[in-house]
């Protein structure tokens, strides 16, 4: 690879290697990203019957939504994003964002126009508030939408997503004014929004946040706003004038820890169009990412309001840090869905050896590698991820719904169930999702051998993109705290005591079936739901005596939750497909031998994670901080 190459003679024709590279070049090109609306549409309608679930929603709270209108977003999504995001994608990889001053970053080449066009149509404002602006849509129409974007474009995707959060924000803890004043532009895409937690000393410990908010005199309701915030993504860019910090801050004399932090509302620029005393001194050279600006923020004396109840702050940010969560999950599947594509086109044109079995296609030089089991087994767990992960955001999307509904409705009973079963599987979607997302990303690589080394073929930087996703919004090791120490055992085992027999439940039907892969697929679920309750219940055991049993376990019972959850979405899948029509026959086996793949070659990892949920806390503890080298680090 690294020999010089010969300069061929004027007028003599190319060499094969280049005329090779040329052919795999335009190739890759012209694949950027494929909207797998067939995909969809069977999730949507065949297996969560989406259609139904609408009609289900209270049109005096929601506005009304059928299926038409459901298509329609859909199919105008897949023409923005093929014909507008993806082409750009490698772009804004490239080029990047580039700093040019505290209040100006220039984006990616074509990243501004794109986001006009987005705001125009009125994308930003499909899910939010009619009397904001919005057109009132249920929450999880967006949310199917965006995970459309997200394969085509993630970084570009940042900077309307982070807005949503912001808007999440206000609606739910702002005053009447705050919402008057900052919710219109900010949902018509005038504006956009970010989120600002992390300090250079501190990032998933903000107890230790130091920023301060301190009241301005003679100036009701206003504060003066000081502090670094470091890891701001989107936190200054040139798509649109204005943009709204979510700010974390501490009162004067507030409690010290989490108990003495509020959140405040501070804007790039006030209403006066005046620059606010804020700015931006640096942008981080990542790994991936590069088309969205992660940016170090320097408030000096910055006005701002704040947002809810003082010393609430963080409680009030978890309305932000859980949109972006469930949003992150988003990128674990859309990295695994456009890995895949990448991967299936080449796996297909490459040729390489014959297979064992013999010839698959012996007037070519040799067998495409799709021919390889091998090569399969990693084409298959991409799709397994792609499309049993995509089943899993689309069962909290119809659960966020539920919830949105209750909010308006001013159903608090409601809104605390629906509130809580979301606050159950966010961590499992997060947390498992970004992980089999960051592993179907590597198989991309994999699939194309050395060429998926090289950048011109993109398969790296869907891995390079995707890296970030198991660490910001809460590394894989906090989602796993998170599930296993807060929601489960502080909930008292409740929430897996409930899902658990949910399963049972969704099981239930399948046990008696006539169809014997589906049947066993059922008692598999089955088994592994009641395993699941007592594997929780042996941690609860150990935890009483040791409290580091929980953190000890934590990320194997994150990782074995996933694994079930993302069987039994299968298993729904399976049992769609069995009663799919006579149409689409090849469809709907390919269906269920993808869930036939899923329960012999995925769920059985649940073996090594239920081995490290039991393993002794000890073997994890003993080496002592002093003995982990003896040559470095002393």
């Amino acid at each position: 690879a690294h020999r010089l190459r010969p300069q061929s003679a004027p007028g003599a024709p190319a060499s094969v290697a280049e005329a090779a590279r040329g052919a795999l070049a335009a190739a890759v090109s012209s694949r950027a990203y494929h909207a797998p609306l067939r995909e969809m549409n069977f999730l949507l309608y065949d297996v969560h019957n989406f259609e139904g679930h609408y009609k289900g929603l209270n049109e005096e709270v929601l506005t009304p939504c059928d299926r038409e209108t459901v298509d329609m977003v859909v199919d105008a999504t897949k023409t923005m994003c093929e014909d507008v995001l993806a082409p750009l994608n490698e772009g804004g990889d490239r080029v990047g964002s580039v700093w040019k001053d505290p209040n100006t970053v220039v984006t990616a080449p074509g990243f501004k126009d794109a986001y006009k066009m987005y705001a125009e149509n009125g994308w930003q404002a499909l899910s939010f508030p009619e009397q904001y602006g919005g057109q009132g849509l249920p929450m999880s129409l967006a949310l199917v939408q965006s995970e459309m974007i997200a394969a085509a474009n993630w970084t570009w995707l940042m900077f309307p997503g982070l807005s949503k959060g912001a808007i999440n924000t206000i609606i739910a803890h702002g005053s009447e004014d705050l919402k008057d004043e900052w919710l219109p532009s900010l949902i018509s895409g005038e504006m956009t929004g970010t989120m600002c937690l992390t300090e250079p000393q501190c990032g998933s410990d903000l107890g230790q946040v130091t920023t301060k908010a301190v009241p301005i005199d003679g100036a009701e309701g206003e504060y003066s706003i000081s502090g670094t915030k470091i890891f701001i993504s989107c936190g200054e860019h040139d798509m649109t004038d204005n943009i709204v910090h979510c700010v974390l801050a501490r009162l004067p004399d507030a409690p010290a820890g989490t108990a003495g932090i509020s959140l405040f509302l501070v804007p790039k620029r006030l209403k006066t169009g005046e620059l606010n005393n804020l700015g931006t001194s640096r942008i981080e050279d990542k790994m991936g990412c590069h088309g969205s600006p992660t940016c170090q923020l320097e408030f000096e004396g910055a006005k701002g309001w704040l947002i809810g109840t003082p010393n609430r702050g963080l409680n009030h940010m978890f309305t932000f840090i859980n949109t972006s969560r469930l949003g992150t999950a988003v990128q674990g599947i859309a990295a695994a869905e456009l890995a895949f594509q990448n991967s299936l086109w080449y796996a297909k044109e490459r040729r390489s050896m014959r297979s064992l079995s013999g010839s698959k296609e012996p007037d070519q030089v040799a067998d495409a590698i799709i021919h390889q089991p091998s090569v399969r087994t990693m084409l298959l767990t991409q799709k397994a991820v792609a499309e049993g992960g995509r089943s899993m955001v689309y069962e909290c999307a119809k659960i966020a719904d539920l919830m949105q509904q209750a909010e308006y409705a001013g159903d608090d009973a409601a809104v605390k169930q629906h509130d809580g079963r979301l606050a159950f599987l966010t961590p499992i979607l997060k947390g498992f999702l970004t992980e089999v997302g960051k592993e179907a990303a590597d198989l991309g690589i994999q699939v194309y051998g050395g060429h998926g080394y090289i950048k011109d073929n993109k398969a790296e930087q869907v891995f390079r993109d995707v890296r970030i996703a198991s660490l910001w919004e809460g590394t894989t090791q906090i989602q796993a705290l998170d599930l296993l120490g807060r929601k489960i055992m502080l909930g008292k085992l409740k929430p897996i005591n409930e899902h658990a027999a949910g399963l049972r439940a969704q099981c239930t039907p399948y046990l008696t079936s006539s169809d014997s892969q589906l049947r066993s697929h059922a008692w598999s679920v089955l088994y592994h739901s009641m395993e699941w309750q007592y594997l929780t219940y042996r941690v609860a055991m150990r935890a009483a005596s040791d409290k580091e049993a929980i953190s000890s376990s934590s990320v194997d019972y994150l990782m074995y939750s996933g694994y079930v959850t993302l069987a039994a979405h299968w298993l729904e899948m399976e049992a769609a497909a069995s009663r799919g029509g006579p149409e689409e026959p090849d469809f709907y086996k390919a269906k269920r031998q993808t869930s036939e793949f899923v329960f012999e070659r995925l769920l059985p990892r649940t073996r090594a994670h239920k081995a490290g949920i039991l393993a002794s806390v000890q073997s994890a503890l003993d080496v002592s901080p002093d003995a982990f080298s003896f040559d470095h680090a002393r």
